[in-house]
């Protein structure tokens, strides 16, 4: 594996502009399956949600797994770049569904906290469970130093796209 050297934009080469066209390219397509596969991970928790439901409820697994009480629905639409008003249509969506609650937050007694009812719990955790399965597949035929590049790379674009 090379060593790719950071260059101003003026200097690169036709190589690593070449590169970079491929890596984007890759990363569209790798985009697009994944806003198609969003769209069949949200129906393996409710028949009737849809992708922007998902990304609502994996948001608000991902704040309640730590162990807190819920999330704000501000930290919601912070966290997924969205404005107030399309996060609370989506939430009083995924509420009509009985997929997650509104309750009290224990700090602030004026405040509402989102959080997975159980049966988003069961519907996210058994959704959860079938993408592991194919992500396992995919991945137990890469070798381990892939791997770790795979998740330090990632970890490292994702760093610099926020």
């Amino acid at each position: 594996m090379s060593k790719v050297v950071a260059h101003h934009p003026e200097q690169r080469s036709e190589d690593s502009t070449a590169l970079i066209a491929d890596v984007e390219q890759e990363l569209s397509i790798l985009l697009r399956r994944a806003r198609s596969a969003q769209m069949l991970l949200a129906r393996r928790v409710h028949p009737e949600m849809d992708a922007a439901g998902y990304a609502l409820i994996s948001q608000i697994e991902l704040g309640t797994s730590a162990g807190r009480a819920g999330v704000r629905a501000s930290d919601v639409a912070q966290a997924l770049g969205l404005d107030k008003s399309t996060v609370s249509r989506g939430l009083s969506q995924l509420e009509s569904l009985g997929l997650i609650e509104r309750v009290g937050d224990p700090d602030d007694g004026r405040a509402r906290l989102l959080r997975l009812t159980e049966a988003g719990t069961e519907g996210f955790n058994a959704m959860r469970a079938q993408r592991q399965v194919k992500f396992r597949a995919i991945l137990d035929r890469w070798d381990s130093a892939d791997l770790t590049d795979l998740a330090r790379l990632l970890g490292r674009l994702n760093a610099d796209l926020s």
